[in-house]
């Protein structure tokens, strides 16, 4: 009697079953190679971004409110600022006409595009004010103060002082010399809205004695 024998491999009790080698017709390989392509030129994308470098204006010195700006109080400076270039002063658009500060920029500082505006729109101007005492060593522009008035009366005597401008934001400072090389009258510009202007003013015209005191505390 002749035994038939199946010499064909068989899978025994307890195997695993053999993996099949993936066909690039597979749907889910073609789907996984397109996740890492959008992966990587996200990538490259982002590295390209944050690498693009834009010209903004940069402060060659203090600017103060209601200076006028032109190219030569300022300084072209490459810088990567991605989303946010567009609230800086870009060298390509140029300086606006009659551009004027109207509100202190400090040297080294970039140009916001609204620290910039015209004479019309301050809604603060700069007044002179000339005070014997001298103000704290490191008083800048930028810090504040209070203004104090001592009317002239008609007897030539003055009245009490009284506080006519509480934390005004100092524009600029210049200390004057005497001829001995000592410290004389500051010279102090101080920013002042237009509702308090007819009142100093008034106080200046009448030769009123005005006191200039640093006010810390203040906020800007």
């Amino acid at each position: 009697m002749t035994v038939s024998i199946d010499t064909r491999a068989t899978q025994g009790p307890g195997e695993a079953p053999r993996l099949k080698k993936p066909s690039w017709k597979d749907p889910r390989l073609l789907i996984g190679l397109l996740l890492v392509l959008a992966s990587t030129a996200g990538v490259v994308a982002l590295l390209d971004s944050q690498d693009t470098t834009t010209e903004v204006y940069s402060a060659r010195r203090d600017i103060p409110v209601g200076a006028a700006v032109s190219a030569d109080d300022l300084v072209a400076v490459p810088v990567r600022l991605a989303s946010s270039a567009g609230a800086y002063l870009p060298v390509s658009g140029g300086i606006p006409d009659g551009a004027v500060a109207t509100r202190l920029v400090t040297e080294g500082e970039l140009i916001p595009s609204a620290a910039l505006g015209t004479a019309d729109e301050l809604d603060r101007k700069p007044v002179g004010l000339s005070v014997e005492d001298p103000l704290p060593t490191g008083t800048e522009a930028g810090d504040r103060v209070d203004v104090w008035v001592s009317l002239r009366t008609d007897t030539n005597t003055y009245e009490e002082p009284r506080l006519l401008l509480e934390a005004a934001e100092v524009a600029e400072l210049t200390v004057g010399e005497s001829a001995l090389g000592g410290s004389a009258s500051t010279l102090v510009q101080v920013l002042v809205d237009d509702g308090a202007m007819p009142e100093l003013l008034n106080a200046l015209s009448n030769d009123a004695r005005i006191a200039v005191v640093l006010n810390p505390g203040a906020g800007s």
